[in-house]
């Protein structure tokens, strides 16, 4: 979701593939992708529209995404969650590893 939101109107599945690729610096499996969005759209958390179709890609309109409301407060709450666990431990982060 972080990556849709990032790429605002403009995040369709291979811009969100590379989008990912960008920010983490791994490989990231288109398959994988298209699950997670399928999932995310199931819960929600984002919405789909088809754009027009164009010759460049044989005709076939791209798939757009955005996250809704409900995937907002979920990130919210996701990062208020990662905020809390990670409370109290800079000290043991700065010096593992």
């Amino acid at each position: 979701m972080l990556a849709v939101l990032h790429l605002g109107h403009e995040a369709y599945g291979a811009a969100i593939i590379q989008e990912l690729e960008e920010k983490t610096g791994r490989t990231t499996s288109a398959g994988a992708v298209y699950v997670a969005l399928r999932r995310l759209e199931k819960k929600g958390h984002v919405t789909s529209r088809l754009g027009e179709p164009s010759p460049r890609r044989g005709g076939r309109p791209k798939r757009f995404f955005a996250v809704g409301r409900e995937g907002v407060e979920a990130l919210r709450r996701a990062q208020e969650d990662w905020a809390a666990m990670a409370r109290g431990l800079e000290e043991t982060l700065e010096h593992s590893g």
